[in-house]
Order: C-alpha cells, then structure tokens, then sequence
C-alpha cells in the first residue's frame, strides 16, 4: 500500500445559477479514499474558463492523500 495517493477531480459550473454541479464526486473521491485507510493531507485548486456552447468555468482539485497504516 502507497504512503500517498495524488487524485485529481474536474468541478464543473452548473448550467444554471452558481456553485459546482458535480460536488458529489469530489466527496465520493474523499470518502472512498477514507474507506481505504487514507486521510486528506492537501488539497490544492485551479481553475479554468471554457469557450465552448454552454461551458461553464472549470476548477481542478488535487488532493493528496496520505495513509494512516
């Protein structure tokens, strides 16, 4: 078993009014990393607009997990 663990999500901007569509993924992410004896260590962001017919802005998060065995 690795001692860290780096994992990216994509965030997506709702269609429609503000805040993440997609948030669920990112805590199924976590919550299945702490199913397999990891904890979040760091967390970082970026973000990036899209051009694209209804795109939205885009956030990436890089989690790095850390295990507690």
């Amino acid at each position: 078993m690795p001692n860290y663990v780096v994992l990216q999500v994509v965030l997506k901007e709702k269609l429609i009014g503000t805040g993440s569509g997609n948030l669920f993924e990112l805590e199924k992410v976590i919550n299945a990393q702490a199913a397999k004896g990891y904890r979040l260590h760091t967390i970082t962001t970026s973000s990036s607009g899209s051009k694209g017919f209804l795109g939205g802005d885009r956030i990436q998060a890089t989690m790095v997990f850390e295990s507690l065995n």
